[in-house]
């Protein structure tokens, strides 16, 4: 049976910036959970940052260019937290190589998680295409993303590599 590395906020864990949490009930979350499939993880926690802590987005928007050393991770007061992000995705990573997971479900628009989009790093509410900086990572070794909105996919992705083994990760 395969395992999915998921955003621990998803599961009603008080972990995003502001102390509150992101609890998706939809029913295949639920399925998931009873079939001990979910490996939870906070990349921010993860990599050392409080909860609550202040808000943080990548300048530009791009996970991949924090990855590079091209741009950084900060918050609205211009603190550089990139070194606790990369440090969360390492761990992100770690957990997905240890559980042999190929399939990530991570919350949308998170300068960590987001795996379709972030802000552009001027607390704005401007959204950018991209992934966060934990997202980024998975996506390049391998990792099959998704965000709490695309479930059905998940589903159909799990399907897919549990009747054929052989069409793991691209």
């Amino acid at each position: 049976m395969e395992s999915i590395l998921i955003s621990s906020c998803l599961l009603g864990e008080r972990v995003r910036y502001d102390g509150k949490t992101a609890l998706c009930e939809h029913p295949l979350i639920k399925r998931w959970q009873q079939q001990q499939r979910l490996v939870p993880i906070c990349p921010e926690m993860s990599g050392g940052l409080p909860c609550p802590r202040p808000a943080a987005e990548i300048l530009g928007g791009q996970g991949d260019e924090v990855l590079s050393g091209e741009t950084q991770v900060k918050t609205r007061q211009g603190h550089d937290v990139s070194n606790h992000f990369l440090r969360g995705a390492e761990k992100a990573l770690s957990l997905c190589q240890q559980h042999h997971i190929n399939i990530a479900i991570l919350k949308a628009r998170s300068p960590s998680c987001g795996s379709s989009n972030t802000y552009n790093g001027q607390f704005q509410g401007t959204l950018v295409d991209g992934q966060g900086v934990t997202a980024a990572l998975l996506k390049s070794s391998g990792i099959r993303l998704f965000d709490e909105n695309q479930l059905p996919q998940v589903e159909a992705y799990l399907q897919q590599l549990e009747s054929d083994p052989e069409a793991g990760p691209c």
